[in-house]
């Protein structure tokens, strides 16, 4: 997981300021999209307690394919209907990191999933949160996700319910195994392609970061 959003922002810091002050909304916390991406949270032990607790596989596996679907319903809504919010900004790829972990962990611990596939996807979370954090602290400005970014999430977050869905010895599922490691290949490499193109973009919200301090700074 970055703050969100779906363009990166080559403004400065100062118009980016200029524009929250245009759009008092961006300070909304009560709407429709943060109240979906709650309820994904909220909704990630049930899919543990199905998986562990039960044994109900399938279940499982639709939920956790549902919470996935939703990450493009929420951001769709604050888009078409203007609830676009800083804390939405914030809160979305926070959900997006918490259900990928959780699904890649709990999955693998499962054994529907093979443990290299598994290390890769938690690699890339591991470089872009610890990059995330990094230049947080190096006071750049925020960065927003990149729209190949999202479609790999996207893709890992089908692939790994219907890893979860073929995991069995049966005739139908198959077919779902095949779609499973297509999609899964394709979410990867998307990902990793994502985190490669964050280098430039970190550069210059750094630069950027670096440059309104010295501007804010006492003469």
């Amino acid at each position: 997981m970055e703050a969100v959003g779906e363009k990166t922002r080559g403004s400065s810091i100062t118009d980016s300021t200029i524009n929250q002050h245009q759009d008092p909304g961006l300070d909304r916390i009560v709407t429709v999209p943060n109240g979906i991406t709650v309820v994904r949270l909220a909704c990630i032990p049930l899919f543990c307690w199905l998986l562990f607790g039960t044994s109900h596989q399938s279940a499982a596996a639709v939920l956790l394919a549902a919470l996935g679907a939703t990450d493009w319903i929420d951001g769709f809504i604050a888009r078409r209907y203007h609830q676009v919010s800083t804390l939405g900004k914030v809160l979305d790829p926070v959900a997006d990191r918490v259900l990928v972990v959780t699904a890649v962990i709990s999955i693998v611990v499962y054994g529907a999933v093979p443990v290299w596939f598994a290390v890769a996807t938690l690699a890339r979370e591991v470089v872009v949160s610890g990059a995330v954090l990094l230049l947080a602290s190096l006071g750049a400005t925020r960065i927003d996700v990149l729209w190949v970014g999202k479609a790999g999430t996207f893709a890992l977050m089908f692939a790994y319910p219907a890893f979860l869905l073929a995991d069995g010895a049966a005739g139908w599922q198959a077919p779902i195994r095949v779609i499973a490691w297509v999609t899964g290949i394709i979410g990867l490499t998307l990902a990793w392609l994502a985190a490669g193109s964050y280098v430039p973009v970190a550069r210059r919200a750094l630069a950027e970061g670096r440059l309104a301090r010295r501007e804010g700074s006492p003469s």
